[in-house]
């Protein structure tokens, strides 16, 4: 009788241990580097594959204004993490990751919604696009600056979790940010930026994100 006893208080231990157990998220990767499976925007003359990356723009004429290669569908709380590497020869030289976003419909080559933003004055701090226009929240220039890697590969890291958002550079965090404005959706597409106005060329790859509860 004791041993029965035994096994079936061992069980309802492990019962009531799963009970509380929250499912880990497996991270999926959001480019298989060699096609645009998943995601959508302007391949033909914009956004290209190359060497394993997603790279938008071009070193030899002006991308003529902001363009987007976003996701097909919509996420809401995750972690994304990335690799980058941004080069200009002229003119603004700026990208970003956009979330929350969706794209609008005049012009219809914008998006409107959060982005970690990338260049120079804007490295790896959070902006508002097409929104409220604006900066939310900058990192320390000295710790950009001691962190950077200019025109290499840069590991980039976004935490959204629910008002909360995170930035990260190479590791290090930049920017925390919780959102004060209920009104503001807290779910949307990701996309990635070529900023307009420059020779410039920036490139992705390594795109993997784990989504939260």
């Amino acid at each position: 009788m004791a041993k029965h006893l035994l096994i079936f208080s061992l069980a309802g231990i492990l019962t009531l241990t799963n009970l509380f157990l929250i499912p880990s998220q497996k991270e999926v990767r959001l480019f298989d580097g060699k096609s645009f499976k998943g995601w959508e925007g302007d391949t033909l003359t914009t956004w290209r594959i190359e060497n394993g990356s997603l790279v938008g723009g071009s070193l030899v004429t002006k991308v003529p204004h902001n363009d987007f290669l976003c996701t097909q569908r919509s996420f809401s709380n995750f972690i994304l993490k990335l690799k980058f590497k941004l080069s200009g020869t002229e003119g603004f030289i700026n990208s970003g990751v956009q979330f929350r976003s969706k794209r609008l419909t005049n012009p219809a080559y914008e998006m409107i919604g959060y982005q970690a933003d990338l260049g120079d004055n804007y490295w790896a701090s959070l902006y508002d696009e097409s929104r409220r226009n604006k900066t939310l929240i900058g990192p320390d220039a000295a710790l950009v600056k001691k962190i950077l890697k200019p025109g290499a590969w840069n590991d980039f890291e976004v935490r959204a979790e629910n008002r909360r958002i995170r930035i990260l550079l190479n590791g290090q965090q930049t920017v925390d940010y919780t959102e004060p404005d209920e009104s503001i959706p807290q779910s949307g597409l990701i996309g990635l930026q070529i900023h307009g106005g420059g020779k410039a060329e920036v490139a992705y790859k390594d795109i993997i994100i784990q989504e939260l509860p």
